[in-house]
């Protein structure tokens, strides 16, 4: 009599969901917003960067014009906005690449950590520093190098920010789609010089051909370009400047989810 075998039945663990992070949460954007500020205080070259970079470069164009101040009161304000677009751009889309090739970004990510949360720490560290770079970059154009404006210099403040906030956000924005440091420093002609060239900085936007001016229209620094204007030019608060304000921020807020949904844990 033969006996079959019986293989024994394989009891397999009940496997648990693991619930992803939700994409964005308080605790986890400020504790990250404070790593950034901590590892940004340990770089004092950076910080130098931010900070004093765009108050040096005014200060030059102010005596570039020294014979003719006027020339500076008409393209001084613009630069104000556009400087710190530009620094907040390189400063963080180089950061946010060696999070990555060192391998921070992974183990972040591998942690109970959405990218929502870690875009949105990141704008808020280098938001803090902008309201530093924009406040010290304000005050000197305004109260030491003789900036004339007709508005208030609080709105110029303003802008200023706005501009520091979307740099930021196209900064995190453009890192996802480089390899290397270098890489990212490459995307600064193909993402800011365009919209330098096309912002109304060098002549008014609608003297330009009209596909250039049409380009113009869907390009933000435009319209910072705009809102700094109308403070130089008007006393009060208007309709215009509230709608550049806004265009601004709405592309800062658009790029900064963008940011967050092309954020990619390696870099290829």
């Amino acid at each position: 009599m033969t006996t079959t075998p019986t293989t024994p039945t394989r009891t397999t663990a009940p496997t648990t969901a693991t619930t992803p992070p939700r994409a964005l949460n308080a605790s986890r954007t400020t504790a990250t917003a404070a790593r950034v500020l901590r590892q940004l205080t340990h770089d004092p070259r950076t910080i130098a960067l931010l900070v004093l970079i765009p108050c040096v470069m005014l200060f030059l164009l102010r005596y570039v014009f020294d014979g003719n101040p006027r020339t500076f009161d008409s393209i001084g304000a613009s630069l104000l906005g556009i400087f710190p677009l530009i620094t907040m751009f390189l400063v963080t889309s180089i950061a946010t690449l060696r999070e990555r090739t060192s391998g921070t970004l992974e183990r972040l990510l591998a942690m109970p950590l959405g990218k929502g949360d870690l875009i949105a720490g990141y704008a808020l560290a280098f938001g803090a520093l902008a309201i530093i770079q924009s406040a010290l970059a304000t005050g000197l154009a305004v109260w030491f190098l003789g900036l004339d404006v007709t508005g208030s210099p609080w709105l110029l403040l303003l802008v200023a920010l706005l501009d520091a906030l979307l740099g930021t956000a196209l900064g995190l924005f453009v890192s996802a789609f480089a390899a290397s440091e270098f890489q990212a420093v490459q995307f600064m002609p193909a993402v800011i010089f365009p919209q330098l060239l096309l912002c109304g900085l060098f002549t008014p936007r609608d003297t330009m051909h009209p596909a250039l001016e049409a380009l113009s229209d869907v390009l933000p620094m435009s319209y910072a370009v705009d809102g700094m204007n109308e403070v130089l030019r008007h006393t009060d608060m208007t309709a215009t400047f509230v709608r550049d304000a806004l265009i601004v921020a709405g592309c800062a807020l658009l790029v900064l989810i963008l940011g967050a949904a092309t954020l990619r844990r390696r870099t290829a």
